[in-house]
């Protein structure tokens, strides 16, 4: 298998991740569209550079969110995101816990990219080291940056839920 074909079987298994990238970073789908066109092309130019020591899953994480952070700073946008919509839906019969889910994708959408990328491969369910490889940072410091966010989230969804 050539490494083109290898690269694109990859992607496609894995293209999930950047679809994820692209609903947390960009707001509506043309910019959504753009930025994963942009984060294919950053990853095929990456892939030589790819050695196998970590999974190729987090491996696309990382570039994915490099590419998200960067992806505007060209132009000197400020993308703004809204988690609320696209939401999926809740089944069940208290109404208050899609409220709650709302309150809590509101807060995350105010946190910086870094944070934002944090907390997405945290619900991912990424280990502290994951998070610290993909991110570039200790594990240690995922753990203390977690806690953190933690509490914003909580004293933020409150807020926002008025519980």
């Amino acid at each position: 298998m050539t490494s083109e074909a290898e690269f694109i079987d990859l992607l496609n298994a894995h293209q999930k991740i950047v679809y994820k990238v692209c609903n947390l970073y960009m707001d509506n789908k043309t910019d959504r569209e753009d930025l994963f066109q942009e984060i294919c092309l950053q990853s095929w130019k990456s892939y030589n550079g790819f050695r196998g020591e970590a999974q190729f899953s987090t491996w696309l994480y990382r570039v994915a969110l490099n590419t998200a952070i960067t992806f505007f700073r060209k132009d000197k946008k400020q993308v703004q995101t809204s988690f609320t919509e696209n939401l999926p839906e809740i089944s069940n019969n208290d109404d208050n816990i899609e409220e709650q889910v709302k309150a809590m994708y509101k807060a995350i959408g105010k946190l910086n990219k870094i944070d934002k990328a944090l907390v997405m491969l945290y619900l991912e369910d990424f280990s502290y080291i994951e998070i610290g490889e993909t991110l570039g940072i200790t594990p240690n410091n995922v753990a203390v940056k977690m806690n953190r966010l933690k509490i914003k989230l909580k004293e933020e969804t409150e807020k926002n839920y008025q519980l």
